[in-house]
């Protein structure tokens, strides 16, 4: 396979695997293997129209992973009535008033992950008493 860009990856990925319709009754065609000719074919179940595949790729299975949780920080966030404030201090500027929120991935592991976020400067941040490897990665402060 050449190299590509992560761009250039994802449409050339785009296109391995496909629907194609019908050009007689617009119905959806399936892969089909056309024993006499040896070669596969996109063919209607509704009509007896065919066509060559271009591309070998019949499925796809395209998995996507979360690695780590992702902080969903809005500006306004501190001025949420509804959110639970903490008096931890923020480790950017000290402020000893914090809201907080529990993370809402769904992931199989049940680990309560609280996020915090200074309501003086925004900082997002998780609890600093726990290790450092069980900490998770905020997003940048805007």
């Amino acid at each position: 396979m050449p190299v590509f860009s992560r761009v250039s990856l994802f449409l050339w990925l785009a296109r391995m695997a496909s629907l194609h319709f019908c050009s007689e009754c617009n119905n959806l065609l399936y892969p089909k293997a056309d024993e006499q000719r040896r070669i596969m074919v996109y063919a209607c179940r509704i009509c007896t129209y065919d066509e060559l595949v271009e591309n070998k790729c019949v499925y796809r299975n395209d998995l996507l992973t979360v690695t780590k949780e992702q902080v969903g920080v809005t500006t306004d966030l501190g001025t949420d009535p509804t959110l639970a404030h903490s008096n931890i201090p923020c480790p950017r500027c000290g402020h000893d008033d914090a809201v907080l929120y529990q993370d809402q991935s769904k992931r199989k592991e049940t680990r309560m992950i609280l996020f915090y976020v200074c309501v003086k400067c925004n900082h997002s941040f998780t609890d600093p008493s726990l290790p450092a490897e069980s900490r998770v990665e905020t997003a940048p402060d805007g």
